[in-house]
């Protein structure tokens, strides 16, 4: 399938590419938080702190080859706040051994659509409303009921504007139309 791609703007100031394209199966160590985590930046600094303690010392953060993600494996409009499950992530060997806190499991690979933003931290949600409100409904695709995910690409503290790169990448499958009759 040919790369689709489509160029669109926040609120007027920001320009996003989102490409609906091919992701690879990932295999992942995690740390998992249930309960509400919108906006919690302390949260997730102590769910990665966690994780990279303990992945340091394995030899598993291999940078640029290793990928630092988040996991949200449920739906915020459909299940109550404190049972939202999201799940702290980096990208390791298949036969990577596990322990306590840590867990492991696959990120199923296939189509997503993927949107490439340059966020301040306050941005994310407005970055996910664009991609369900605006694009979603006019992009001829309908969600797939694989988990979500964030691509962190860079170390916010070494952007000159303190800025998030992130990949947001949504599962996706064609929108079926209904068989008349």
């Amino acid at each position: 399938m040919e790369k689709q791609v489509w160029r669109m703007q926040m609120k007027g100031k920001k320009r996003v590419k989102v490409e609906v394209k091919e992701m690879p199966e990932l295999h992942v160590a995690y740390v998992r938080h249930t309960g509400p985590y919108k906006g919690d930046a302390k949260l997730f600094a102590g769910l990665f702190g966690k994780l990279m303690e303990w992945a340091g010392p394995r030899g598993l953060l291999r940078f640029p080859e290793t990928m630092v993600l988040s996991v949200y494996h449920d739906d915020p409009e459909i299940t109550e706040e404190d049972k939202l499950r999201t799940s702290a992530c980096i990208t390791v060997p298949e036969d990577t051994r596990v322990e306590g806190e840590i867990g492991k499991m696959t990120v199923p690979g296939g189509m997503y659509a993927v949107g490439r933003f340059e966020l301040d931290p306050d941005e994310y949600e407005e970055a996910w409303s664009m991609l369900y409100g605006d694009w979603l409904p006019e992009s001829g695709y309908q969600l797939d009921d694989r988990p979500c995910f964030e691509i962190y690409q860079n170390d916010p503290k070494e952007h000159p504007e303190n800025k998030h790169i992130v990949d947001i990448c949504v599962p996706v499958k064609p929108f079926r139309t209904r068989n008349p009759g």
